[in-house]
């Protein structure tokens, strides 16, 4: 009886023994399974990464070759225009080339030269000249004959600059442009505002969106007219009063020499006298010699070139004067300037070399001489001081 007793109480827990038993069975099957599961996704997971990082290095790659490509296209670029400056200045001397060889006969052939011929010849000639005249409006009727004095007006900025007024407009202004390369002019009222200790409080200052390069600009007529830096013989023309660039063009031929020797920072200088707007430049093909340019200022095109005698070998700076340029020499180490070459475009046969025209009172050198048409005086900038030259005119013969 006991027996059978404890029999049917064995039974029962044997019973939940074997259930205990059969769950944690299916426990540990459910953890396998999660543990599996948990190994798939961390595998994928470590694919999905290994598959990232190879994206991530062909996208570099990827990212290299295009830029590359984007700097190999911006060489090209610049070699093409490079191609087209030259063709245009090729283009330029070759007709040059036909007029001289269409009008002047070959010195070793042997021709008799008609007494005819020499009028046509002379008749053409006259022409020409009439003919430049009217274009250039001529009404010049001096020649410089001295420098009389020179006033300093102030010593402000750097080694290299130019300062101005415009001999366009009736006002007094004063514009300022320090430094070779730069982008921002400074406006005063008027000369006694500029002279002022506190001047640059009182200026106002006109951002360019391009910036300028060498001291070879020029105001005129509300405009400022600069060769704009990084650019081969671009011309800028910038609108002072609406404060944007109205035009621009390319010099052919300028740009890849100084125009001046002992002025390395400027390869184009630009001019303002009685006729308007001028480009002066040197050329390798005219042995280093100054290159004139004259320039409708409203169309910015080009009307006439003048290859001059006069070499760009020790000048430090230019100006146009009544249709004539007027060469300023000096010693690299600085000493005392001189105008050493005048060449009229409308007689350009009796070019005046060695004048001997010195600036008085002064040793140093120029970064910039401009004439002022309307006021008949140099604006000069000479290590780092503003200078006024008046000058001393005679009539032409």
């Amino acid at each position: 009886m006991v027996v059978l007793q404890v029999h049917f109480l064995l039974i029962p827990l044997l019973m939940s023994i074997m259930g205990a038993a059969q769950y944690l069975m299916q426990d540990a099957a459910l953890l396998s399974y999660v543990d599996q599961r948990f190994l798939s996704l961390e595998k994928r997971l470590e694919k999905c990464n290994q598959d990232m990082l190879e994206y991530v290095e062909e996208f570099r790659d990827f990212s290299k070759l295009v830029l590359s490509r984007l700097a190999g296209l911006s060489t090209a670029k610049a070699e093409v225009k490079s191609e087209v400056e030259n063709l245009l200045s090729r283009i330029d001397h070759a007709q040059r080339d036909i007029d001289y060889f269409g009008s002047v006969t070959d010195s070793n052939a042997c021709i008799e030269v008609h007494e005819d011929l020499v009028k046509q010849q002379l008749l053409e000639e006259a022409e020409e000249k009439k003919r430049l005249k009217l274009m250039l409006n001529a009404s010049c009727d001096y020649v410089l004959a001295g420098i009389k004095s020179l006033k300093v007006v102030k010593k402000t900025g750097g080694k290299h600059g130019s300062w101005m007024k415009d001999p366009g407009k009736k006002h007094t202004k004063i514009y300022l442009l320090s430094g070779s390369v730069n982008n921002m002019i400074l406006e005063f009222a008027n000369i006694m505002t500029f002279m002022e200790n506190n001047h640059t409080r009182k200026a106002r200052t006109i951002p360019l969106p391009l910036p300028w390069e060498g001291t070879g600009h020029v105001i005129y007529q509300g405009f400022l007219f600069y060769h704009r830096y990084g650019s081969l013989n671009e011309i800028i023309k910038f609108n002072i009063q609406r404060r944007n660039v109205a035009d621009q063009m390319l010099l052919p031929g300028a740009g890849r020499i100084p125009a001046y020797q002992l002025s390395p920072q400027t390869k184009i200088d630009l001019a303002v006298d009685e006729q308007g707007l001028w480009a002066l430049h040197a050329e390798p093909e005219t042995g280093g010699n100054i290159v004139i340019t004259k320039i409708n200022h409203v169309t910015m095109a080009v009307e006439h070139s003048w290859d001059t005698p006069c070499s760009s070998k020790d000048a430090e700076a230019a100006f146009m004067a009544c249709n004539t340029l007027h060469v300023v020499y000096n010693s690299p180490s600085g000493g005392t300037s001189r105008i050493q070459c005048i060449y009229d475009v409308l007689d350009a046969l009796n070019t005046y070399m060695n004048p001997g025209l010195h600036f008085p009172k002064r040793q140093g050198s120029h970064s910039t001489v401009h004439y002022n048409p309307k006021e008949k005086q140099l604006f000069a900038w000479g290590d780092g001081s503003q200078i006024i030259y008046k000058l001393h005119t005679e009539q032409k013969d």
